[in-house]
């Protein structure tokens, strides 16, 4: 067996027990929002794994996906399904235009910048009345074209699922190709890079402007799932906790995003139910979820720096090396 078939193999049957798990779920709503979290991880990797940089508002381009198909359909009747495609393509665009000044910013300085955006867009969606206002934007269709329109929960876990293997196929491809390779050298030395003909400043509008298209997508499937917008629905925790997907999972590895929205969805479940116990007092599940992100941050920083998924593989890789040498090393003593 070839390796490639090796590798093939285990995506395989990630891939059926994903499929399948939809199936057995009454309420498939945590599903759906863990797939799609997933998808906007995957998106943040990319620019802040392999490009090197640094973002904490992914949830603002989250927002203008919803925003986008929210407003298009409510206030101008725009068919749902434009307004879908509008979404990745309205974020993609004012990540680039956004991206000009701030991707000039290093660090921490463009980290906080992207907080600014983040807050700055919450803002207007709680201040100014196309946007929702005070209120929300409510109403908004159902998906579908013409007199066809999707119903249940099942059509949205697998348009979440299809999204995600499409937005690994493409970062796959993104990244082995001649601008991934860009990409790369751009997070280890921009001055280097630079000097080796890599454009800087567009390689990293170009990576800013996908992750935010992918954050897009998400939100304008959101919409559609949860047919309700407000600046409530969008909190600033839900760009921190994508960073925390995504540090947890391992920067700088696709397959960490997907194990890392899982990861901390399963944990904010688990702790969501044990502040749902009787008698427990409602801040209790926000105080749990937040000293759980602090301490489990400060375990992988420790002990996990690179990440869940490419620790774990790199323990494994290092198991069956051994293995593989040990056989080789019986079969020589049994033929010496």
């Amino acid at each position: 067996m070839n390796p490639s078939m090796k590798r093939a193999i285990p995506t395989a049957v990630v891939a059926l027990i994903a499929i399948l798990i939809p199936l057995f779920l009454n309420d498939k709503t945590v599903y759906v929002q863990t797939v799609l979290s997933a998808v906007v991880v995957v998106g943040l990797s990319l620019f802040m794994g392999y490009a090197g940089q640094a973002s904490l508002g992914q949830g603002a381009f989250v927002a203008v996906g919803a925003l986008t198909v929210a407003v298009s359909t409510v206030s101008f009747n725009v068919p749902p399904l434009i307004a879908l495609i509008a979404a990745p393509v309205t974020s993609a665009g004012l990540a680039y235009v956004l991206g000009l000044p701030l991707l000039r910013l290093r660090g921490h300085y463009l980290a906080f910048g992207t907080l600014a955006v983040l807050l700055l867009v919450g803002a207007l969606m709680g201040g100014v009345p196309i946007l929702g206002g005070g209120a929300g934007i409510v109403g908004i269709p159902s998906l579908g074209i013409g007199s066809l329109v999707v119903t249940g929960q099942l059509f949205f876990a697998y348009l979440a699922l299809a999204v995600l293997a499409v937005t690994m196929v493409v970062s796959r491809n993104v990244i082995s190709s001649r601008f991934g390779r860009g990409v790369r050298a751009v997070a280890g030395s921009e001055s280097a890079a630079a000097s080796s003909g890599v454009p800087v400043l567009r390689t990293k509008l170009a990576v800013f402007a996908l992750a935010g298209g992918c954050a897009g997508l998400v939100g304008g499937i959101t919409a559609f799932f949860i047919p309700y917008v407000s600046a409530e629905s969008f909190p600033p925790s839900m760009s921190f906790t994508y960073v925390i997907m995504a540090v947890i999972g391992g920067l700088g590895t696709l397959w960490g995003g997907v194990v890392g929205a899982v990861v901390v969805s399963v944990l904010v479940q688990a702790l969501n139910t044990i502040s749902n116990i009787p008698g427990t007092p409602p801040i209790v599940g926000l105080i749990l979820q937040y000293a759980a992100y602090a301490i489990i941050l400060i375990l992988f920083l420790l002990y996990m720096p690179r990440g869940l998924w490419p620790t774990v593989g790199d323990a494994v890789k290092r198991r069956l090396a051994k293995r593989v040498k040990r056989s080789q090393t019986d079969y020589s003593d049994q033929h010496a």
